[in-house]
C-alpha cells in the first residue's frame, strides 16, 4: 500500500475513546457549512434494492421461505458463459465509514457516480475462492454476488488499515468523530482486491435472524409456489461441491426480487442465495488436495449428503437425502461447462498465483482435473432411490 503523505488517522483511532465526549459537545453546537450541506444532499440518493433491508416477523419469514425459489435460467447459456470477470486494472473511490462484519479485511467506498461498493483486500485465499465460487454459481443459474478482481484500487480517505480501524471505531461508537477527521486528500493503494457488488434483491430479515440456514431448505414447498425439490437438491449438492462449510445463516441471504414491494404486502418473488462463499475449494480455502478429498456423498447408495467431515461438522448443513431429479438437474448444469471454461474459471480467479507465505500455487490444469472428477462423482452411478 502506498501513502501520499504522513498519516494521522491511525493515531486518531487510538485517542478516539478519550475524545468522544468532546465530539458530542462539539456536534451539538456545529452547524454544517454550505459545502458540507451540499455534500450531504448529494449523497442522499435512492437506495438500491440490496441496500434496502426489510424487517419481517418470524411468521412472514417462514411464509416467504415456503414460496422461495433458488434457481433461475441463466441470462447467458451455460455453454457460452465467460469466467474472465471485468478485468479492471485500476479503480478510484472515496472511503465510506461503515460497520463491517466477519474476519476478512474489507472496507466500503463510493465511486464517482455515488455507487457504493465493497472492497476485500489482503493476501488471504478468500478473494480467489469467492471470485471463482460466485462466478460459477451465477453461470449455472444460482444467486450470487458479483465479484471482480481489480489490480489496483486508490482509496481516497482510507486509513492505512481500514478494516482494523473500523473495528475500533465500531467498538468505541465514535463514528461521528472519525467521520469528521477523514482527509480525502490522502490516498491508499491496495493491490489485487475483490470488488463486490451485491446481488440485486431486497434483503429480508427478522429482528433475530439474518439470512437462512441450510436445514431451512426443508421449508421450501413447491405446492405453495416455491422451488421444485430438484432445484433445492441441486443447491444442496452445489454447496457440497464447493465445500461451503462456513454456512452460518448470515452467509446465505433471503431476498425479495421485486423492485416494488409495498409495506404490509406479501413479496411476490422470494429468492434464496449463497452470500459469502469465500471459505470454499478447501475446506481451508483454495486447498486443492483437501478439496479433492472432500466427499460429495456421505453414502452414495442412498444418495445422502452431509458436511460432517468439514469444519464445525457441517454447521447448519445437516444430513439430507438427494432426489434423483436433483442429482440429474445439477449434473446437466455442470456438464455443460467445457474444459476451456473450467480453465478460465480458475485462471480468471488467479488460483495459480500465490497469496501469502502459506499459500502454494498449483497449476490450473490440476484444478480442472479435480473439478471434473468431482462432477463425475455426482453424475455417475445408479439412480438415487426414493426417500
Amino acid at each position: 500500500m502506498l501513502r501520499s503523505r504522513p498519516r494521522v488517522l491511525t493515531a486518531v483511532v487510538v485517542v478516539i475513546v478519550l475524545t468522544a465526549g468532546v465530539w458530542v459537545a462539539w456536534d451539538r453546537l456545529h452547524v454544517a457549512t454550505p459545502q458540507e450541506a451540499k455534500a450531504e444532499t448529494k449523497a442522499q440518493k435512492p437506495k438500491s434494492l440490496d441496500d434496502d433491508d426489510r424487517k419481517v416477523t418470524d411468521e412472514q419469514r417462514a411464509e416467504m421461505l415456503g414460496r422461495a425459489h433458488v434457481w433461475r435460467t441463466p441470462a447467458v447459456p451455460i455453454a457460452h458463459a465467460s469466467f474472465v470477470g471485468e478485468g479492471l486494472e485500476t479503480l478510484s473511490c472515496k472511503f465510506k465509514l461503515s460497520d463491517l462484519g466477519g474476519t476478512t479485511p474489507k472496507f466500503d467506498c463510493t465511486l464517482e457516480d455515488g455507487q457504493k461498493i465493497r472492497i476485500k483486500y489482503g493476501k488471504g485465499p478468500e478473494i480467489p475462492a469467492e471470485a471463482a465460487a460466485t462466478r460459477l454459481l451465477k453461470a449455472l443459474g444460482f444467486g450470487a454476488d458479483d465479484i471482480a478482481l481489480v489490480e489496483k484500487v486508490h482509496c481516497y480517505g482510507c486509513p492505512e488499515e481500514p478494516f482494523s480501524t473500523m473495528k475500533v471505531v465500531e467498538v468505541t461508537g465514535a463514528g461521528p468523530l472519525y467521520k469528521n477527521v477523514i482527509d480525502y486528500n490522502d490516498v491508499e493503494e491496495f493491490t489485487w482486491v475483490a470488488l463486490e457488488r451485491k446481488f440485486s434483491g431486497r434483503p429480508v430479515e427478522t429482528d433475530q435472524v439474518e439470512g437462512w440456514s441450510f436445514f431451512e431448505l426443508d421449508l421450501v414447498d413447491a405446492a405453495k409456489g416455491g422451488a421444485p425439490r430438484a432445484h433445492v437438491d441441486a443447491l444442496r449438492l452445489m454447496a457440497v461441491f464447493l465445500s461451503h462449510w462456513d454456512n452460518k445463516s448470515e452467509n446465505q441471504r433471503l431476498v425479495c426480487l421485486s423492485a416494488h414491494w409495498p409495506k404490509d404486502t406479501r413479496c411476490s418473488d422470494p429468492f434464496l442465495l449463497l452470500q459469502d462463499v469465500g471459505a470454499t475449494f478447501g475446506p481451508v480455502k483454495v486447498d486443492l488436495d483437501a478439496w479433492g478429498h472432500a466427499p460429495i456423498w456421505e453414502d452414495r447408495p442412498s444418495c445422502t449428503v452431509s458436511m460432517i467431515d468439514l469444519p464445525y461438522d457441517g454447521a447448519t448443513f445437516g444430513k439430507a437425502h438427494v432426489t434423483e431429479a436433483g442429482r440429474q438437474f445439477i449434473g446437466r448444469l455442470l456438464t455443460q461447462l467445457s474444459d476451456p471454461q473450467i480453465t478460465e474459471l480458475f485462471a480468471g480467479a488467479r488460483f495459480n498465483h500465490e497469496r501469502g507465505i502459506f499459500s502454494a500455487a498449483r497449476p490450473v490444469s490440476d484444478w480442472v482435473r479435480t473439478f471434473k472428477s468431482k462432477v463425475s462423482t455426482i453424475t455417475e452411478g445408479p439412480a438415487c432411490p426414493e426417500a
